[in-house]
């Protein structure tokens, strides 16, 4: 088992461990440009498909979809590089049927991923990327515009549950790094620590061995605010994607470093604030995970890789961990699209419109299937080396 030693992570023998690795984004919790479509709530998108085709193809999409979007030679690839942790994102719907009732079909693909991850010996980090009435108001919380988890008391009792669940499950198994418990939640920091610290305790009633991972307010970003709760073995985790307008590509054509004032002055700012983060966790005796960043890969056009390269070396400077989001995306101009790109236009992609992505599944899906599977494996896509020259650059800095 991981567990924390003043703001160090260290295993049974007391040996300090460095997580290093990737988010399997998309899998588990599916969002839409990883997909090369809009970023609507995974649920709209499953609604239209089981309108069109019935819910037995929604089934058989789903089981075919997450058997095939990762696979157990994704892990072997990760530890293969030299890196030893996998954060996993997961709608909490993949577990919850309904209301405080639990699938085994969708539990089993977590218990398969830890049970690769230990055969790989490497950690995963279980991330509730979307809570029961979601946590913020975004697609990626599968949310349709608000965060009602926040305003439902049955959606409080309900994530709980959830967690008590799970680490009941998993309260044994060593691969399992830790629980990451909201991710980017949106909500007064007060509220935000009150649920924290009686989740937390529901939690240790029923598993004393793993690492509580929590994000602070505002997309993980305000830990200024962010209580340790009364507990032991926490960590925080924040998450950093400045400059915004870089990173995600929302304006071509930004250089780094960055010679434009307004950028350069975001980046200072960055580098000040992740200082500020390194502050508090020696001050609070908890470390810290830099639990995503990434970049739009223009193969270095624009030093993307160099800006990767640079902030890694800030994070191991700090002695944060970190995992890069994403492992694997179908091959976009926005947003960061992962270490393996999909390359290929065909039908279920069409880049060029008007519909595109998996708007094209419902009525592909009968006809391509197979296709459409063999095209979500890993073997289809290709490696970016240039940003995985980038991650391990200064790996071991």
């Amino acid at each position: 088992m991981l567990e924390t030693k003043n703001n160090y992570i260290v295993d049974e023998a007391g040996k300090k461990i460095m997580l290093r690795g990737f988010n399997l984004g998309g899998w588990l919790m599916m969002e839409g440009y990883i997909l090369y479509a809009p970023n609507i709530a995974e649920r709209i998108f499953k609604d239209k498909f089981k309108k069109a085709l019935g819910i037995q193809a929604l089934i058989e999409f789903e089981r075919n979809f997450r058997n095939n979007f990762i696979q157990e030679s994704d892990f072997r690839n990760i530890a293969s590089w030299g890196f030893n942790c996998a954060r996993l994102p997961f709608n909490h719907k993949l577990i919850e049927q309904k209301p405080f009732k639990y699938t085994k079909r969708g539990l089993s693909y977590l218990q398969k991923a830890v049970k690769w991850a230990k055969k790989y010996g490497i950690w995963v980090i279980l991330d509730l990327h979307a809570a029961p009435g979601s946590q913020n108001c975004e697609w990626h919380a599968d949310s349709v515009g608000q965060a009602m988890l926040w305003k439902n008391k049955s959606n409080i009792k309900r994530t709980i549950k959830l967690w008590c669940f799970l680490a009941d499950v998993f309260k044994n198994e060593e691969a399992v790094a830790g629980y990451d418990l909201l991710n980017e939640p949106i909500v007064a920091s007060s509220i935000l620590n009150k649920f924290y610290q009686e989740l937390a305790v529901e939690i240790r009633k029923i598993d004393q061995n793993h690492i509580i991972f929590l994000e602070p307010a505002n997309w993980a970003q305000d830990l200024k605010h962010l209580k340790k709760p009364e507990i032991d073995n926490v960590a925080f985790s924040i998450h950093c994607y400045w400059p915004l307008d870089f990173c995600f590509n929302f304006k071509p054509g930004i250089n780094y470093p960055f010679k434009d004032k307004i950028y350069a002055r975001q980046m200072k700012n960055c580098i000040a604030y992740l200082n500020s983060c390194s502050k508090i966790s020696k001050k609070s005796n908890v470390p810290l995970l830099l639990g995503e960043f990434g970049v739009n890969s223009r193969s270095n056009s624009y030093g993307e890789m160099d800006y990767s390269s640079d902030l890694i070396k800030v994070f191991n400077d700090l002695n944060f961990h970190w995992t890069y989001w994403t492992y694997k995306a179908v091959k976009n101009t926005i947003f960061p699209d992962g270490l393996y790109h999909y390359l290929e236009d065909p039908k279920w992609v069409n880049r060029q419109g008007p519909l595109y992505g998996w708007d094209n599944y419902a009525d592909l899906w009968p006809k391509y299937k197979k296709q459409i599977i063999r095209s979500w494996r890993t073997d289809s896509f290709k490696k970016d080396d240039k940003l995985f020259a980038a991650l391990k650059k200064n790996y071991d800095s």
